[in-house]
């Protein structure tokens, strides 16, 4: 699954690396060549939505455990598509037939003065963009270094609720143990107690068995005496 997911983004990166250089020659076009170029970038930017639904429809079925880094790049790449949009519409108002005619004059004649302006304003935006692509670029990968910190952290968290779990129960485990050893030893004292009353009942009886049987021998010893007188 991840294997499409990353030949999805393969296409994804093609073709915004088209648009991002189409997007930079409009401003530079007239007429019916601006209109095709305009034609294609829209046209372009409509398969790079469509790639990224079909990216997140991927995402969906990818692992929980997993989804977060994909996730995290599918927030990247849609404010990707959100900056070439808003690029691609200042390219289009700033850089217009109308706005150009109303700068150079209704008969469309220019100077060479104005034309450098014109030129030094489009490579200043230029210079621009690149620092923005850049800042954005390092937000990109802060973003996703943080994610990768989160789902450790909250990794280790799972951990320390496991053996917490499991301390729990050891520990449930063990008092139920002392329970039982705690019973067995008060009975172990009270079968003591009753073989010694056993013991000494036997005794007792003993003792008085014999009792019994030297008075029993004794008189008759003195009946035999008594017949021989």
């Amino acid at each position: 699954m991840s294997s499409d997911f990353e030949g999805y983004e393969q296409d994804f990166a093609v073709l915004t690396a088209e648009i991002t250089g189409r997007i930079g020659k409009v401003p530079k076009l007239l007429g019916d060549e601006k209109k095709q170029m305009v034609a294609n970038v829209e046209k372009q930017l409509e398969e790079a939505r469509e790639l990224l639904e079909q990216m997140e429809l991927e995402v969906r079925e990818i692992p929980a455990q997993s989804r977060g880094m994909y996730s995290s790049r599918m927030r990247s790449y849609k404010q990707e598509i959100g900056k070439l949009e808003a690029d691609f519409k200042r390219s289009r108002i700033a850089y217009s037939d109308e706005v150009r005619n109303e700068l150079l004059g209704d008969d469309g004649n220019s100077s060479e003065n104005q034309r450098a302006h014109l030129l030094d304003n489009t490579e200043r935006l230029e210079r621009s963009s690149r620092r923005l692509e850049a800042g954005y670029q390092i937000a990109v990968e802060t973003e996703q270094i943080g994610q990768e910190m989160l789902e450790n952290l909250s990794q280790d968290r799972e951990k320390i609720q496991r053996s917490r779990e499991r301390l729990r129960e050891t520990d449930a485990n063990l008092g139920k143990s002392s329970r039982i050893l705690t019973g067995m030893l008060r009975s172990s004292k009270r079968h003591r107690r009753e073989g010694l009353k056993i013991w000494l009942a036997a005794m007792g009886f003993g003792l008085l068995s014999l009792f019994l049987t030297k008075n029993k021998q004794a008189s008759m010893g003195r009946d035999w005496s008594s017949c021989g007188d």
